[in-house]
């Protein structure tokens, strides 16, 4: 029976604000592991873009001494990546091409290298965390705002065993999706805001849940008593199409081998990784653990990091700043992956229901202009048309991607 347990834990970022958690968390992390009564190490690989911010390479860096005492810190800059890349061809037969499509930096190609790494580093479980994501669960106690801390780590680590599951997913809570709050007018209406979100919704967005949360809420999603409490656990089962999971509280086991995880993909510039990574799950067992990490998706309430907990939660308004360029881009990322979800689900169907998707983007994209008091939102309907176009050349490059990964694991002599 091997002695130690390797605990990886993957940071795709492209903001700053992963030293900052890091830095106020790592001590929770470690007392975490104390708590699972079996030995274990700890890694955090941290895989960074400068040009997701235009930040600054040193920016990256800012990570206290202390945490490099208990925790070993695997930073995978582009030149080791570029490095890994020689190697994997003049060492273990890969092509050139392959790799510089499989590795690097961007949504899904950032999670690969991540996992690529953890499989190289021989760890036993990888745990993707989010830059904007603390562990604190975030309660409404009859109007009344409750904070919770959750061991994301150590609920992982004990679902795993219970269940012998080959991922783990825990749940969001706060800002969940950067769609900030819109006051109706006789320009755009409820009807329209509906209407909008059918067009951009996928496994995770809905217009049931973004209207309740709207409406009752201030947009924010509050946490369950009883998971919060770590009761609830649930096997996910395929809807037909996919196990769905999100991208970040997901854990990988890598004991055997990685051997039933697929690889992450989303067509270029696009979001969708997790959701492309989640059609592929159909021989994976999924289990839903009860641990919450609470999504500050605007990035307003980083003090929570450093244990300030705020009493109230607000609507963040679309005049505010930064917000409206955070909901376009990641509007931009949904509608660009659109097209091949659609295609996976029902090939058949296909082009009926993308023409109807573009006719509701075209009545609806100049309502939301007059919003934002630009024309910034058309661009989304001409991206819609784009990704429609190239939905066959994307189709192959997710089959391709995954085709790479089982490769790269026989060659490495990961997988027979």
């Amino acid at each position: 029976m091997k002695e130690k347990i390797n605990f990886g834990i993957g940071f795709v970022t492209g903001r700053p604000n992963v030293c900052r958690i890091i830095n106020n968390y790592y001590k929770n992390m470690l007392d975490q592991i104390k708590k699972y009564g079996k030995d274990v190490e700890l890694t955090i690989f941290i895989l960074f873009d400068t040009s997701y911010q235009s930040g600054r390479r040193e920016e990256f860096y800012h990570i206290i001494p202390e945490v490099y005492k208990d925790i070993n810190i695997v930073y995978i800059t582009p030149e080791d990546i570029q490095e890994e890349i020689k190697k994997l061809v003049a060492r273990e037969n890969m092509n050139y091409n392959d790799m510089n499509f499989f590795l690097g930096h961007g949504h899904a190609k950032g999670r690969n290298t991540v996992m690529y790494y953890a499989l190289k580093h021989k760890m036993d479980y990888l745990l993707f965390w989010d830059d904007d994501e603390y562990p604190v669960a975030v309660l409404n106690n009859n109007g009344k705002i409750d904070w919770q801390k959750q061991d994301n780590i150590l609920k992982h680590l004990n679902f795993m065993d219970e269940e012998q599951a080959d991922v783990t997913i825990g749940y969001h809570c706060g800002y969940i999706s950067p769609i900030p709050y819109i006051d109706y007018t006789e320009d755009f209406g409820e009807q329209d805001m509906k209407e909008f979100i059918e067009v951009v919704s996928n496994d995770i967005i809905s217009w049931e849940s973004i209207r309740e949360k709207m409406n009752n809420n201030n947009g924010v999603t509050f946490a369950r008593k009883d998971l919060a409490d770590g009761k609830g656990a649930y096997e996910i089962e395929s809807d037909g199409v996919g196990k769905w999971v999100a991208g970040s509280t997901l854990c990988l086991r890598f004991t055997n081998n990685g051997e039933k995880i697929p690889a992450f993909y989303n067509p270029p510039l696009a979001r969708g990784e997790d959701t492309f990574f989640s059609t592929l799950l159909g021989d994976s067992k999924i289990v839903r653990i009860p641990v919450y990490h609470f999504h500050d998706g605007f990035l307003k309430y980083t003090e929570i990091m450093e244990g300030n907990f705020p009493k109230k939660l607000r609507k963040i308004n679309v005049r505010e700043e930064n917000v409206k360029s955070r909901f376009l881009k990641a509007t931009m990322g949904w509608i660009k992956y659109k097209p091949l979800l659609m295609y996976i689900k029902n090939k058949e169907t296909y082009k009926k229901n993308i023409e109807e998707t573009i006719e509701k983007l075209e009545d609806t994209v100049p309502k939301l202009n007059k919003v934002f008091f630009d024309d910034c939102f058309t661009a989304v309907l001409h991206e819609l048309e784009k990704y429609d176009r190239e939905v066959e050349k994307h189709y192959e490059e997710y089959l391709k991607t995954n085709r790479i990964w089982e490769t790269l694991k026989k060659n490495m002599g990961i997988v027979k």
